[in-house]
């Protein structure tokens, strides 16, 4: 058995145009792995592929070329094993109004092929808190609650991946920390998370390994730690002691003031040290009070890898 969850090589979705209009090619030739175990970040811009590359993944979309694998199974040749690994959180709250929670999960199970004894129902309506809604017709649960419900569904079968397009989207901070909470549960127990999300510092504090698309194609794939690494840029703010003279002038760093009053400094690791930095403050005749640095974020690392594709 291969030690990635999902194995994609060669990955391309072309869909037809209308009438007079091109076809539009949605995956540009996607080669990516995903660790088992792992918490995977799928980051990028509206329209630049994920959702198609999810769909993919469920069997939902039919891909125009090149090979899928799901905890080792090739999605061509074993379609129901590849698609019995894999759980899908929407991001489209799409539920029969007229189930009940517990209705849902039970018909989610039986297309599944999920004997009624090996149906665990009302343990995951406890996991997500909607053990007292279990008989509440969907369509009378908040959209906090329904959000919760698709979370169960995609867990009905207790699938190896789990994979979350959005989950939190415009959730209160309270069903947020309890999502968290549970895919942080159900990692630890060894399942493998794929999330996209637009709350980059979600990413950030989740994902093991980050992909982040555009336009169709894998423009970078590393850990969390690696992908912030490749930004150099790095800011020294400190705080003046008495008047603030003229921003200092150095070669490689540039120099602010900020609404609070501090000294933004940034430089590049690489060409400027931090002796240096204050070696030119020192030399403006700027008393330094306190010092702090900020390091860039995933934000910095997104926008610098799509902005200019």
């Amino acid at each position: 058995m291969t030690q990635d969850a999902i194995t994609v090589s060669g990955l391309r979705k072309t869909y037809r145009g209308g009438k007079g209009e091109p076809e539009k090619e949605a995956l540009k030739g996607i080669d990516l792995s995903i660790p088992r175990g792992s918490v995977f970040g799928l980051l990028g811009p509206n329209g630049a592929g994920k959702s198609t590359l999810i769909n993919v993944l469920a069997g939902l979309v039919v891909k125009t070329s090149g090979s899928v694998t799901i905890w080792g199974f090739d999605q061509d040749r074993n379609p129901r094993q590849s698609r019995a690994a894999i759980g899908v959180m929407p991001q489209e709250l799409n539920l029969d109004p007229f189930f009940t929670p517990r209705g849902a999960l039970e018909v989610q199970a039986g297309l599944y092929g999920v004997p009624k004894a090996q149906r665990r129902s009302d343990e995951i309506l406890a996991m997500v808190g909607l053990t007292d809604k279990a008989e509440a017709y969907a369509r009378t649960l908040s959209g906090g609650m329904r959000r919760r419900l698709l979370l169960a569904k995609a867990l009905v079968h207790a699938p190896q991946i789990l994979v979350l397009d959005e989950p939190t989207a415009g959730v209160d901070i309270e069903l947020r920390q309890m999502l968290w909470a549970n895919i942080r549960k159900l990692n630890e127990e060894g399942m493998t998370v794929i999330l996209t999300t637009h709350y980059l510092e979600e990413a950030e504090e989740m994902c093991d390994q980050i992909a982040i698309i555009n336009q169709g194609s894998v423009v970078a794939r590393d850990s969390t730690v690696n992908l912030l690494g490749r930004l150099d840029a790095k800011t020294m703010v400190i705080e003046t002691d008495g008047a603030m003279p003229d921003l200092p002038e150095e070669a490689g760093i540039e120099a602010a003031r900020r609404a609070d009053g501090t000294l933004a400094l940034t430089y590049h690791r690489q060409k400027t040290s931090a002796e240096t930095v204050l070696d030119a403050v020192r030399a403006a005749g700027i008393t330094i009070r306190d010092v702090k640095t900020e390091e860039p974020d995933l934000e910095d690392v997104f926008l610098a890898l799509t902005a200019s594709r």
